[in-house]
């Protein structure tokens, strides 16, 4: 029997294990397939275990729903400090180890996490949008009438293309909804298709529209399906430096599961 914990942060939703003891077997892609699937497991986008650091407090480990383990997930990133919070590993204010490198972290009283991102370098102009690298790769293209667009054909066409290479990308779609304010769909390559909520792909899209010149404030306001996030910058030397990614992460429930 397995216990685990269900977060969601804008309904980016996660199963957590407390690995600390490295009782789960990391290796079992179908295992984790198995607990992330909707109809027969406890159904998530992806499955995130917390494990022992000896330097900072933990170690984040995240794999898609497909059972692979997978880049950095902003939403699963802000989801891991609740839980740890949860667990006691920390109070208010935290340092976890992750794929791509080191994460500051801090959640209030009410459970609103603000997670640093890596620093931002390059943003690269496609044909068609702009490519950014927030700990995960993603496609970031201007449409008009996101509510009715077709995003899991495009994104899955454009997570497939050529100009991405055989592991692909995410893909968001971006309509202005006011000044510093967008709407995304977020198409993620692991699960293969639509989310409600993709930090990395927030974090992208603040990042490419201030690229673009659609923003004029170091701090940017994302409507995902699922909620609200906020990113928040410097640029400075052509480098996105202090980038924070904040919102919401909530405990859904807790229980056992048999594997």
């Amino acid at each position: 029997m397995l216990s685990f914990w269900k977060y969601q942060g804008t309904g980016n939703d996660f199963v957590m294990i407390d690995n600390r003891d490295q009782m789960f077997d990391a290796s079992n892609e179908e295992a984790i397939a198995y607990l992330c699937d909707r109809r027969f497991g406890i159904g998530a986008d992806g499955l995130i275990l917390v494990e022992e650091d000896e330097e900072v407090d933990f170690k984040m480990v995240y794999f898609n729903s497909d059972g692979k383990e997978s880049t950095m997930c902003g939403n699963g990133g802000r989801c891991i400090v609740a839980f740890a919070k949860q667990l006691g590993i920390i109070a208010d204010e935290c340092q976890f180890q992750a794929v791509d490198g080191l994460h500051y972290a801090t959640i209030d009283a009410a459970g609103n996490v603000a997670l640093q991102m890596i620093d931002v370098q390059e943003v690269k102009y496609q044909p068609k949008g702009v490519f950014v690298h927030t700990g995960s790769p993603h496609h970031v293209e201007i449409v008009r009438d996101l509510p009715y667009f077709e995003v899991y054909k495009k994104g899955k066409q454009i997570r497939h293309s050529e100009a991405y290479g055989p592991k692909g990308t995410n893909v968001n779609f971006v309509e202005q909804e006011g000044p510093n304010h967008f709407r995304i769909r977020t198409f993620e390559r692991g699960v293969e298709d639509e989310t409600l909520s993709c930090g990395t792909g927030a974090t992208a899209v603040a990042l490419a529209m201030h690229a673009l010149g659609k923003v004029d404030q170091n701090e940017v306001k994302i409507e995902v399906e699922g909620g609200e996030l906020s990113v928040s910058f410097v640029y400075e030397n052509e480098v996105y430096q202090q980038v924070f990614l904040k919102g919401p992460a909530t405990l859904v429930f807790e229980g056992t599961i048999s594997i």
